[in-house]
């Protein structure tokens, strides 16, 4: 009888520890990579459920822009902030989801050239896709976040058409 009992408890457990692992998360740590971006070319990204569907996303990081000045190539520093909302929809397979959205970034150039330093400030909508491993604790994201300025740098554009990224982020807490 204790051993029935005892065989039941332990795969009611892993059957319990399953589950959990299969389901959602609540927050995820890790990093955002846009190879096309040039002011958050990398940066530390921080997701956390508000919602069932609704997250917001924290990214901090930076990038440089390369020019042509006078015949010399020129590359100036950028450090960048941003945050987005995303409401997320299923997609009938575990872990995955399609979310959309939008958010602010700002950035500031440093450079010592005055046409590329300043501060550029914008907002943008956003569509991906995001995918939670069911046995790992292990986040990615794939996003497109195309950026309207309202203030920048003379010598950067006013829409920044390519900021396609990626993250990879630990998860932190489960649902």
């Amino acid at each position: 009888m204790i051993k029935r009992l005892l065989s039941i408890t332990l795969i009611l457990t892993g059957i319990s520890f399953v589950a959990t692992a299969q389901g959602d998360y609540k927050s995820s740590i890790g990093i955002r990579l846009a190879p096309e971006s040039y002011y958050d070319l990398f940066a530390f990204s921080y997701k956390t459920f508000i919602t069932d569907a609704g997250a917001l996303e924290l990214n901090a990081g930076g990038g440089t822009k390369g020019y042509y000045f006078e015949d010399n190539r020129y590359r100036p520093f950028a450090l960048s902030i941003s945050a987005g909302y995303q409401h997320h929809f299923d997609i009938p397979v575990t872990g995955l989801k399609w979310f959309i959205g939008g958010g602010l970034t700002g950035y500031n150039a440093f450079s010592g050239k005055s046409r590329y330093k300043g501060f550029g400030f914008g907002f943008y909508p956003t569509g991906g896709i995001d995918y939670k491993f069911p046995s790992i604790p292990l986040n990615l994201t794939a996003d497109y976040r195309p950026t309207i300025f309202f203030t920048r740098p003379d010598y950067y554009d006013s829409f920044h058409a390519s900021n396609f990224g990626i993250a990879a982020r630990y998860v932190i807490g489960g649902r």
